[in-house]
């Protein structure tokens, strides 16, 4: 049996300004989990999201239904 370790993704939409996120997609088909974790602090702790809950996310982010700041 192998474990899959994360391969973390910054999305193209992240600007140099240190305020982004990675996320692990790798995870969610083996695993059924995203981790998600801060891009300025990759040894610190990552958030493990269930995929459903984390496709979830996604499609209301692309649906505009959390606003803008």
């Amino acid at each position: 049996m192998t474990t899959e370790t994360p391969r973390w993704f910054t999305s193209s939409y992240s600007e140099n300004g240190g305020a982004c996120v990675q996320v692990a997609t790798n995870l969610a088909a083996p695993q059924g989990i995203v981790p998600v974790r801060d891009s300025k602090d990759i040894d610190g702790p990552a958030l493990t999201v269930p995929a459903t809950a984390f496709s979830a996310f996604v499609a209301g982010v692309r649906a505009g239904d959390f606003g803008t700041v």
